[in-house]
């Protein structure tokens, strides 16, 4: 989907957040970016995002996606970003507007589009069913628990159907019963949606348990140490594999020589 190239960000004063990173992120792929607080973990999904631009390097989109005609970066093209709506962003906090019910703040995406409501309740409520969220479509956020707005959060990221979903330590809030549940609920929905997902987190567990794909950066700057493929079957028993054992070590292993290198 996307190849990431030698790609550096520095922000004001000079501190400098990344450092010649490269990854490639194939379509359908579920990416976990692991590294302590300040690695620029966020950043990086930030460039992916489109919310931000490199200092050096570039991001390459893929499957026909043609150069946009802008300045080179270093070099390199500035590639064209997926198209609107293609990608899908969760942040820490569910960032809902307080006064607007489920249902609106899901619809929230498509009527910046222009989406009249009639037209979006379909996708809205199909999206609320995904989640769970079947019942509370009129409920404010206030009258809703910590995880149930974080549901509304990725419900309002799924109805455009995105092709890329980029997560931002969604669960790190949460408490670890709710969290559990997120995290299966998550992979159920990468599955049947068939999309790609690029999720941050400083968690071990949480990447070991739902990534194919375990990204591990330095510390500031942030650069890429290692990557690790997870052998782990999908399923409801996953953590009860003793191969999650295996990896979770095998991540702390790469995750302590990261730290001192």
């Amino acid at each position: 989907m996307v190849n990431i190239e030698a790609v550096g960000r520095r922000f004001p004063p000079g501190v400098e957040a990344l450092r010649d990173v490269s990854l490639k992120i194939a379509a359908g792929d579920f990416v976990a970016l692991l590294g302590p607080s300040g690695c620029g973990k966020s950043t990086l999904l930030r460039l992916i995002a489109g919310l931000d631009q490199p200092d050096s390097g570039a991001l390459i989109w893929q499957a026909g996606q043609a150069p946009d005609g802008n300045a080179l970066k270093d070099g390199l093209p500035n590639a064209q970003k997926p198209g609107l709506g293609e990608i899908g962003f969760v942040f820490q906090d569910a960032t809902l507007l307080p006064w607007a019910s489920t249902e609106d703040n899901v619809y929230l995406p498509l009527r910046l589009r222009g989406v009249t409501r009639t037209r979006a309740m379909e996708d809205v409520h199909a999206a609320l069913e995904r989640v769970g969220l079947t019942g509370f479509e009129r409920a404010r956020p206030a009258q809703l628990s910590g995880g149930m707005r974080m549901r509304v959060s990725i419900a309002r990221a799924l109805v455009t159907r995105p092709r890329l979903l980029l997560m931002d330590e969604p669960f790190a809030a949460l408490d670890e019963f709710t969290r559990h549940r997120l995290q299966t609920d998550l992979l159920d929905l990468w599955q049947s949606l068939g999309c790609t997902v690029v999720f941050v987190t400083h968690s071990i567990y949480e990447a070991a348990f739902l990534a194919q794909r375990i990204v591990l950066m330095t510390p500031r700057p942030g650069r890429i140490a290692t990557e690790l493929a997870s052998p782990l079957a999908q399923g409801p028993e996953r953590r009860l594999d003793p191969a999650y054992a295996a990896l979770v070590a095998a991540v702390t292993r790469a995750m302590e020589g990261a730290l001192a290198a």
